[in-house]
């Protein structure tokens, strides 16, 4: 096509380069809108500190891996052999030494720089190994057989074995560069006649498999130290750590041994640079292959063959010791109080435990994981607002008391704003509004939550605090507030109210750089042109709470469950976040994600812990965070005070943890024990409950957590928040509990709590009610069975799927009482055509009574009949029993039947969801009942009403029962 003209050569170099700038400008956004996002949250030396040891990282062992290959093919072309007799074999590589001659030098600069670059990339990933390594605070505590800190494995092993690797890569790929070099110019022949290398070939290739050999006894060596933390399957574990008969016996002498030999092998490869032959080390490197087959792999069969098999129990018990007592510490699970239980109760007249039934137990018969709907369809008030999906449990002092409470936020739901576009999806609808909360233990007569707080702006016993929601678990997009666009507030009687963002939270647009880059790094160009930001203008991203938490602590593990809480006026988001490691000598491991599954995080993703795939044997609660859902301000507060792994990266990255001092006594109110730790440590305690080898070892004591009973998924049954104390308290607790099964059977072997309350002594106590093996005692599947068996319930239950009707099961609470287990579950239905569940029925179970009644106290009655605190009936001949009062007043029961007229209207405009007509019958009901009173007092005052007149007892619906219909 001949030379492009010169205009043509113009525009092919100009869009050369902005092809380039392109490129870098994109890469500019995503590393600057990175620095200016921790910035906004005053976490900005953690980009730094993380930065930087990257950098330093990336750029030292690239130029060593660089330099080392660099200088083998330099050194390999230096010790070139002069050319002479060209055999057939070199005439045919004349031809590639003759085209690469002019491009020697960039050749070589370019195979440098590419192995570099993959080296130093592979070496900043390592920023975490490095960190701890250098930072690496001891343990106070040493491997029962090398007598280490546990330190050196958990911080120095990872950081030698990637230093090891990074040396038998750099020695590989040596070789092969040399090898080649070599070849290419002669220094090694493979058809030609005469020597197949030159004495300054041989010498090099020496040298540098004498290096590697000299790596592989490094290897050796530290394998010795690695059999302290190396996993295996073995007896009632899949994940066995540490050492057993055949490593201390076997293994371990045979790593000794082939650590001398590896030795002797590297000296007779350096000894080539002399002897010019490879006749020695050739079988030097032959007896080590052999020596490892037959000592590394051969003996050891024989020894666990003929030695531990005969006789298992004898030889494996004081390794089994270790690793129970290893595993115990590792998890947090050496203190736990195991009792025996019985299981059953002595006591012959049930109704005298009818009173102990609440001094036991606050039992909550509001599962958070059902009501959300109901909370839904009850509190949401516009469509552009939902809940999550499963509700959270706390605790809030009323009238000096603490009462469990489900609680959940009225958070952002894009999906239900009705005009999508940009402006509306980013700028007008950026935030929810207020919290919803209801008592654990109460319903209402028609089955719907107590509302301690509601309504929008949610009003209640909460008091007055910060209700706007710019941080959420359901928060998942970005949002440009604080400019000249106005955000939808909330709405009232009087219409829509708007706002503007006010808080320290997000980053600034005003700077055209700024919008620039995020208009890149989030592929939306509008935000570079866009009228709608100006002056003031911000944007927030990133605003779950656990992503904002993971991001400025990156070496954290984030718990699956996020809570929100009303602390001092704000909004708080509480995350609990773990420290962790892999290289605690003797502690089996175990793979976060599948140890805390169960049926919540089956369904639900967001349950799900953060770094789920990580494979621990240590783990500890050792950070306290929160997310302000207004700011999004996160703080991070040191738990555990004398935790190793915190300690360290405290030095690694100082002053972004706060000691635990300056934790507030009203987030402390709030704070909880954790549910994913929890779920770690029912999974360990239900094989590492005992603490003897014989019985670990017959594996006759191994329970399993049960499958969640009120559904059909198999999963792992979630454990309970409850207020209720254990055989050896005085008084309540804030719990968190679980049951456990025998294994492959549904009897329950024990029932386990913690005590979940924060800031008091007993917080962290883990306590085990080991019921006997002699006896059967129902476990959480088979009383589901019972319900479900028995003629009258399953009849009662038939009657309330009837039509379209679906009932769900809540949480199967247990709590002991007086030797037994009292079993309570929450029947709830969704009826007719308003799909939201509301309680109908519970179901009590406790020494073989059941009880399937519409209240709690019904259902407790019927157990164990009324005990002294349940109201007597009047006796018959008492002057002071009344009849069921009626209304006989025409004026009062006109205003009855008004009010009746008006409580149907109201039921049908809110089945049509015609919410005008629904207000209007409020209005006409709240009329009717005024009237009905104003026309009773009157009543009573003529005397024509008496007490027959008391419309306070008269059947007519109230105010309450109108607040929302019956799903009938």
């Amino acid at each position: 096509m001949g030379r492009p003209s010169r205009r043509v050569r113009t525009l092919l170099l100009t869009l050369g380069v902005l092809a380039v700038l392109a490129m870098a400008f994109t890469m500019f956004a995503g590393f600057w809108t990175d620095w200016l996002w921790y910035r906004s949250v005053d976490y900005s030396s953690v980009f730094t500190t993380t930065l930087w040891t990257k950098i330093g990282l990336f750029f030292v062992f690239g130029l060593l891996m660089a330099l080392a290959v660099g200088f083998n093919i330099w050194l390999a072309h230096r010790m070139r052999p002069p050319l002479s007799a060209m055999s057939m074999e070199q005439q045919n590589l004349d031809r590639y030494r003759m085209g690469i001659a002019p491009y020697k030098k960039w050749l070589l600069l370019g195979i440098t720089a590419l192995v570099g670059l993959i080296a130093g990339a592979s070496a900043a990933g390592q920023w975490r190994t490095w960190l701890m390594w250098v930072n690496g605070v001891p343990f106070g505590q040493k491997d029962p057989q090398f007598k280490l800190d546990v330190a050196f494995y958990a911080f120095d092993l990872p950081w030698y074995r990637f230093l090891l690797g990074f040396g038998f890569a750099a020695v590989i790929i040596s070789v092969i560069a040399a090898a080649l070099t070599h070849y290419l110019y002669g220094g090694l022949r493979v058809t030609s006649p005469g020597a197949r290398a030159t004495g300054a070939a041989t010498g090099h290739l020496s040298v540098l498999i004498g290096i590697f050999v000299a790596l592989k006894a490094v290897a050796y060596w530290l394998d010795r130290y690695g059999l302290a933390v190396k996993s295996s399957d073995f007896k009632a574990t899949d994940n066995w750590t540490g050492l057993r008969y055949v490593d201390a016996n076997a293994y371990l002498p045979a790593k000794t041994i082939l650590f001398c030999i590896a030795v002797i092998c590297a000296l007779l490869f350096f000894a080539t640079i002399w002897r010019r032959t490879w006749q020695l080390p050739v079988i030097g490197f032959g007896l080590m292959v052999l020596s490892a087959i037959l000592i590394g792999g051969l003996y050891p069969a024989i020894v666990q063959k003929f030695q531990v098999q005969p006789n298992e129990q004898a030889k494996e018990a004081p390794y089994v010791e270790k690793n129970l007592a290893a595993t115990r510490d590792a998890y947090g699970i050496d203190g736990t109080e195991v009792t025996e239980y019985d299981g059953k109760s002595d006591t012959k007249d049930l109704t005298r435990l009818r009173d102990d039934v609440s001094d036991t137990a606050s039992i909550r018969i509001m599962d958070p994981n059902i009501v959300s709907p109901t909370f839904q369809q009850l509190q949401q008030m516009r469509k552009y607002y939902a809940f999550p999906t499963n509700l959270d449990v706390d605790r809030y002092s009323k009238d000096g008391s603490d009462q469990d409470t489900v609680i959940g936020l009225r958070e952002l739901n894009l999906a239900g704003v009705d005009k999508q576009n940009w402006i509306n999806n980013h700028f007008r609808y950026t935030h929810g509004f207020g919290v919803v909360a209801a008592r654990g233990t109460e319903v209402d007569p028609e089955g719907r939550p107590v509302f301690t707080e509601s309504n929008l702006p949610s009003k209640g016993d909460l008091g007055t605090y910060e209700q706007r929601i710019y941080y959420g678990e359901k928060t998942s997009t970005y949002s440009i507030v604080g400019g000249p666009q106005k955000e939808i507030d909330y709405s009232d009687d009087s219409g829509e109210k708007t706002t503007s963002y006010k808080g320290d939270g997000g980053v600034d647009l005003s700077n055209p750089v700024n919008r620039a880059a995020y208009a890149v790094a989030l592929n939306e160009p509008q935000i570079l042109y866009s009228g709608a930001i100006g002056d003031g203008s911000k944007i927030l991203y990133n605003r779950t709470p656990k992503d904002r938490v993971e991001a400025v602590a990156p070496w954290l593990t984030i718990d699956g469950d996020a809570y929100p809480a009303v602390v001092d006026g704000r909004i708080q988001w509480i995350v609990d976040a773990y420290t962790t490691t892999n290289g605690y000598p003797y502690a089996s491991r175990t793979t976060l994600g599948d140890t805390t599954a169960d049926s919540l995080t089956a369904t639900n993703d967001n349950r799900a812990v953060v770094a789920q795939q990580n494979q621990v044997n240590y783990i500890r609660n050792s950070v306290k965070a929160t997310v302000d859902a207004y700011t999004g301000e996160v703080k991070l507060y040191q738990w555990d005070t004398q935790d190793p792994v915190l300690k360290t990266w405290m030095k690694a990255f100082p002053d972004t943890v706060q000691p635990k001092s300056e934790i507030s006594g009203a987030l402390m109110a709030h704070l909880r024990y954790p549910q994913d730790l929890f779920k770690v440590q029912r999974e360990l305690l239900s094989r590492y409950h005992v603490e003897d080898a014989e019985t670990f070892l017959s594996g006759s004591e191994v329970w399993q957590v049960p499958g969640d009973p009120t559904n059909k998924s198999g999963d792992a049954v979630p454990p309970y928040y409850l207020s209720m104390k254990m055989p050896d308290q005085d008084q309540q607790s804030f719990s968190l509990t679980t049951t456990f099964t025998p294994n492959g059977r549904d009897n329950l072997s024990a029932f386990m709590a913690v005590d979940a309350e924060a800031g008091t002594s007993g917080y962290g106590k883990i306590r085990i009610l080991k019921l006997p093996t002699s006896t059967t005692v129902d476990g959480p599947k088979q009383v589901q069975s019972q319900f479900n068996s028995e003629q009258d319930i399953a009849e009662s239950i038939r009657l309330l799927r009837g039509g379209d009707s679906e009932v769900e099961y809540g949480n199967l609470l247990t709590v002991p009482l007086d030797g037994g287990l009292l079993y309570v579950e929450p029947v709830y239905v969704r009826g007719g055509g308003l799909k939201y569940p509301l309680l109908r029925k519970v179901l009590v179970t406790y020494g073989g009574q059941t009880a399937f009644e519409d209240t709690l106290d019904e259902a407790l009655d019927k157990v164990f009949g009324k005990g002294s605190a349940a109201a007597e009936p009047p006796d018959e001949g008492d002057d002071t029993a009344e009849p069921p009062p009626t209304s006989s007043d025409p004026t009062v029961q006109q205003a009855l039947d008004d009010a009746q007229a008006a409580f149907d209207a109201g039921q049908k405009a809110l089945q049509e969801n015609d919410w005008t007509a629904y207000g209007e019958a409020q209005k006409d009901l709240e009329e009717a009942l005024r009237r009905a009173e104003d026309a009773q007092a009157e009543a009573d005052r003529s005397g024509s009403g008496g007490k027959n007149g008391d419309s306070a007892s008269s059947p007519s619906p109230s105010a309450s029962d109108s607040a929302s219909p019956d799903s009938g």
